[in-house]
């Protein structure tokens, strides 16, 4: 089966008005971004062959205007809450990059009747091992294996100011307690993803998600680094395409252990 085409949408909500890049049909699989902002991994071609794939662009990322009025990602949850709710989904999956995976565990909390299960890959709301990189991380950092991506063009010094000052704006401590007290009150299905080489996000940070979510699931992916869905594609697609059918009764041992190779 060929790869679907993702198509470019616009939804207004809470005063914005956000991109968004969807295909497939099924259940819906909302993806929030990571701090470098939209893509549209391999992976998610991959899933959007069984379900109704939409990645958001996050306001104050990419083209969009400059953001002033998220001061937390709290706001930032609730504001694709709204955007769900304008275009009348009332049940999906959401999915969630590094610190996408932060706005994720907030639109959780905030609507968890409405979530149906959630992915968590290398999640940026827990750091509990000393930073191992400074500014912007490179691609030798982000990727276990730049090279298979062929040209990386980066975004332009005036998208990355803009989207560096919402950042730090939105900066929480490396342990919020709040959020982490908070977690344990999911009991939304969750996978969490790890690269085992992931510089930024390292691996071992993944047991304080699973020890604080109750209905949580590690992997670790091999040979990956932080964007484990561009190093390991089809390997993240098999995985997250088999939480999603099972989802409670997602078992790590049926999917090659805790290491998935």
């Amino acid at each position: 089966m060929t790869a679907l085409a993702f198509k470019e949408y616009f939804i207004k909500a809470d005063g914005f008005t956000l991109r968004y890049m969807e295909a497939g049909s099924g259940s819906p699989l909302i993806c929030i971004h990571g701090a470098g902002g939209l893509r549209v991994s391999e992976a998610q071609h991959l899933l959007a062959k069984k379900h109704r794939v939409l990645a958001f662009e996050l306001p104050g990322f990419g083209a969009s205007e400059p953001n002033l009025r998220s001061q937390s990602v709290l706001d930032l949850a609730k504001t694709m809450n709204m955007a769900l709710e304008a275009m009348g989904l009332s049940s999906y999956s959401l999915w969630g990059n590094s610190f996408g995976a932060r706005v994720v565990l907030n639109m959780a909390l905030e609507e968890a009747e409405k979530v149906k299960a959630m992915i968590l890959l290398a999640p940026a709301a827990i750091r509990a091992t000393p930073r191992t990189h400074q500014g912007e991380p490179t691609p030798d950092q982000l990727y276990a294996h730049p090279e298979r991506l062929g040209a990386i063009v980066p975004a332009s010094p005036e998208v990355l100011e803009k989207q560096r000052q919402l950042l730090h704006r939105l900066k929480s401590p490396d342990r919020d307690v709040k959020l982490e007290a908070r977690m344990a009150e999911l009991t939304v299905p969750s996978l969490i993803l790890f690269g085992t080489r992931d510089q930024i996000r390292p691996m071992e940070n993944g047991r304080i998600y699973k020890e604080l979510m109750p209905k949580s699931n590690l992997m670790l992916i091999y040979d990956a680094a932080h964007a484990l869905d561009a190093d390991r594609p089809e390997a993240v697609a098999e995985v997250v395409g088999d939480f999603l059918e099972r989802q409670d009764s997602f078992i790590v041992s049926q999917a090659d252990g805790v290491l998935h190779q």
